[in-house]
């Protein structure tokens, strides 16, 4: 597949192109995603999380989110909270949680030979209070502010010690306004959190290598998108 990041503006344009073209679109809530159909041809585009669906260019630009940002790994977790675009608040969480030697949190290691040293115990317990902070500050946005979607990135297994923590997060595994972030994050750092916030606000057009030259047609009938070599190595 071959992927382009698209800004909002010309996320919407796209939109009304391809359906004057009689492609048939078809979304995917859970995905924030519309796959569009013509003949044997099929393309996928990703809307920025800002966009609402269906799309009404006349009233998009009247839309305020407000969102909330989590990405967690093994001793490492970042939250944001933002309106629209703005940065209100962000927080990076660490605990000691991985066994030096052989590279893997403690949780892991408890599935298979189980707690027994003093540096196991203090890893444990820190893994259980890491996820009880993180959960702490979800609280305190979800309180404080109106929050339409929650984007996330957590491995699944790390799922059950997220929902299962001391201070359990202030909304269950099937919110509506969950989010899963599609994207590998690499570490969950600030540099990172604010590199999601970006991607997450452009739109994503994926299509197979033999639709390059219908593509490109369509491409050339938008106004010149933006670099986006930014997000190469990330």
């Amino acid at each position: 597949m071959i992927h382009h990041l698209i800004p909002e503006n010309d996320v919407i344009r796209l939109h009304e192109l391809l359906c004057a073209r009689n492609w048939i679109g078809d979304y995917n809530a859970e995905k924030h995603q519309i796959r569009y159909e013509l003949q044997d041809c099929t393309l996928f585009l990703r809307l920025p999380l800002q966009v609402v669906y269906p799309i009404n260019p006349l009233t998009q630009s009247l839309q305020v989110l407000n969102y909330v940002l989590v990405m967690v790994e093994s001793g490492l977790a970042a939250t944001g909270y933002f309106e629209d675009s703005e940065t209100v608040h962000h927080k990076v969480f660490r605990a000691y949680m991985v066994r030096k030697k052989q590279g893997k949190s403690q949780l892991k290691h408890l599935k298979t030979k189980g707690k027994s040293r003093a540096g196991s115990r203090v890893r444990l317990a820190e893994s259980l209070q890491f996820f009880s902070e993180i959960n702490e500050q979800l609280t305190a946005y979800l309180a404080n502010n109106r929050v339409d979607k929650i984007a996330v990135s957590l491995s699944k297994t790390l799922l059950p010690y997220f929902f299962g923590a001391k201070v359990p997060p202030p909304f269950d595994k099937s919110d509506p306004r969950i989010y899963e972030i599609p994207k590998h994050i690499p570490d969950c750092n600030y540099e990172n959190l604010m590199q999601a916030h970006w991607f997450l606000r452009k739109g994503e057009l994926k299509y197979p290598s033999a639709l390059s030259s219908t593509v490109d047609q369509l491409l050339t009938q938008l106004r010149p998108m933006e670099d986006d070599n930014e997000l190469d190595d990330w």
